[in-house]
């Protein structure tokens, strides 16, 4: 799932934005007392999630897929004033965690946390959205992607996570699992799709980042 030599990245974070206490907490926690730990995004994703925000500077964002809600703490930061950002989870196991880690860094009025099946939620926004990031199953990506697309602004972005599937994608011969052969799918939707400019970024375990013209 990391693709960068070890050494790069611990000189890359040692020369990085430090996390927040609260993140801190986030991670050493969830690698502590949640299942799949590997799902948090992390400092260095985080930090670029947070830097991306602070340019935008959405006024509405959406994630989708909220997990201990590491990334929605980041992309929250960069909130225009008055700017609210929404994040849905299946999981309502993690809903009291994720709450009191909301309220610790100072975002509980902010950030909109939804537990429940995020096709069903999604239409129910009405909000113009300048940024989307999904980070959920595998199997609705495309799904989500169409969903919000008439939902966001143009000049907005849709960042999809782990789109390099742990270097799956690269043997679609070997890997005929389904969640590689949709990931597969999605890249090659985004990368076809002339409403959008995108770029695939190899960080942590790949990040599509699309652009609605």
């Amino acid at each position: 799932m990391e693709f960068l030599e070890k050494g790069i990245e611990d000189y890359s974070l040692a020369h990085s934005q430090q996390e927040s206490e609260i993140l801190k907490k986030v991670n050493r926690e969830t690698h502590a007392k949640v299942m799949q730990p590997r799902m948090l995004s992390g400092h260095m994703q985080g930090n670029f999630l947070s830097m991306l925000s602070h340019m935008i500077r959405p006024k509405q964002v959406l994630e989708i897929g909220t997990y201990t809600g590491y990334s929605a703490i980041c992309l929250a930061q960069g909130l225009q004033e008055g700017g609210k950002l929404r994040t849905i989870d299946v999981n309502e196991e993690l809903e009291k965690r994720v709450r009191g880690y909301f309220k610790e860094a100072g975002m509980e009025n902010r950030i909109s946390y939804y537990v429940g099946d995020a096709m069903k939620i999604i239409p129910s926004i009405s909000e113009k959205l300048d940024l989307v990031f999904i980070d959920a199953d595998k199997k609705n990506y495309s799904n989500y992607y169409d969903l919000v697309f008439d939902k966001v602004n143009s000049g907005g972005f849709i960042i999809a996570d782990n789109v390099l599937w742990s270097g799956k994608v690269l043997d679609l011969e070997k890997n005929r699992d389904a969640d590689t052969q949709l990931i597969d799918a999605y890249n090659k939707k985004i990368h076809n799709d002339p409403r959008v400019e995108h770029m695939l970024l190899p960080l942590r375990d790949g990040l599509m980042i699309a652009r609605k013209l």
